[in-house]
């Protein structure tokens, strides 16, 4: 038990370490977006490129604060309803006692009406977070693989990956709708000013590569940081329920349902426990999560 324990707080000082030096990248890389968008609209003045800025962070405020609102309404969640199901009434249950466990306050519960099993946890902190499951979840797992799963999403709450996570979307996102103003700016000639005549040429096709780039860069980091925040939950999950072959075997059976999950998007794909599209996921770089042998290979060694 000692070894599993060093080798559990082990992970999670790891697991950490690497996540923060991937959001110092990140914000190290918006950095310089920004240096690149004044070097091609400079022409345009202060005054633009402030209210630009501005309704940057606006935009930041808007997807940090109402994000967790917004995952739940695109993929279709509803509250559960205990009182008139037996199952919504196990899954609350369950919930309560794991939270407990967990040492955080119970969050809301909801239900995806969707055959492909799955899952995911949102919200800004541990007082203002829910958890959603398909109803296929439901379906396909018995009560050990059930709890492994929800001690998984429990597990991001408690770590905190809710704010990591939706802290890398809102940036992720910023990055995205920054290059597409700016594309449509180099496009209609926005950077074609005067002023442009005393600019170096190359650095100037530099930084329109740069900003070209950036989305793929972006989401790069940001799938980057959800593959380790999954590998971390899998561990602290595995420490609530102290049965790691519960979540094991849940991914097992998860894995081996090829149905995509029809509201998961491309914007909220790494806060499921699984890859949500299945058979059209990226790999490698582009993944949205760990290889799901390696994260069962894993658990089992535990």
């Amino acid at each position: 038990m000692d070894s599993y324990k060093t080798d559990f707080y082990r992970e999670v000082r790891v697991n950490n370490l690497k996540t923060y030096m991937l959001f110092f990248f990140f914000f190290i890389f918006i950095g310089l977006i920004g240096v690149a968008l004044y070097f091609i609209f400079s022409d345009l003045g202060v005054g633009i490129l402030f209210f630009a800025g501005l309704f940057a962070i606006i935009y930041a405020l808007v997807g940090y604060f109402a994000g967790d609102k917004i995952v739940l309404s695109t993929s279709r969640a509803k509250p559960i309803d205990p009182n008139n199901n037996p199952k919504h009434k196990q899954l609350d249950n369950l919930v309560e006692g794991l939270s407990m466990a967990a040492g955080i306050p119970k969050p809301k519960v909801y239900i995806i009406q969707d055959k492909s099993p799955n899952a995911f946890a949102t919200g800004r902190n541990p007082e203002n977070s829910s958890v959603a499951v398909t109803s296929g979840l439901l379906e396909v797992l018995n009560r050990e693989e059930l709890e492994g799963v929800i001690a998984h999403e429990l597990s991001h709450i408690k770590n905190r990956d809710i704010k990591v996570m939706t802290m890398a979307t809102v940036l992720f996102g910023l990055v995205m709708m920054v290059s597409d103003i700016a594309l449509r700016g180099i496009i209609f000639g926005g950077a074609s000013g005067g002023g442009n005549d005393n600019k170096s040429p190359v650095l100037l096709i530099i930084a329109i590569i740069f900003v070209i780039l950036s989305p793929i860069i972006a989401a790069m980091i940001q799938m980057s940081i959800s593959r380790k925040r999954e590998y971390l939950a899998d561990a602290s999950g595995a420490q609530i329920t102290r049965y790691p072959k519960g979540l094991s075997n849940a991914l097992r059976k998860i894995s081996g349902v090829n149905i995509p999950v029809s509201g998961a998007s491309r914007g909220s794909a790494h806060l499921y426990i699984a890859n949500p599209f299945r058979g059209k996921s990226f790999s490698g770089m582009f993944a949205t999560h760990p290889p799901i042998e390696e994260r069962i290979k894993r658990l089992d060694a535990m």
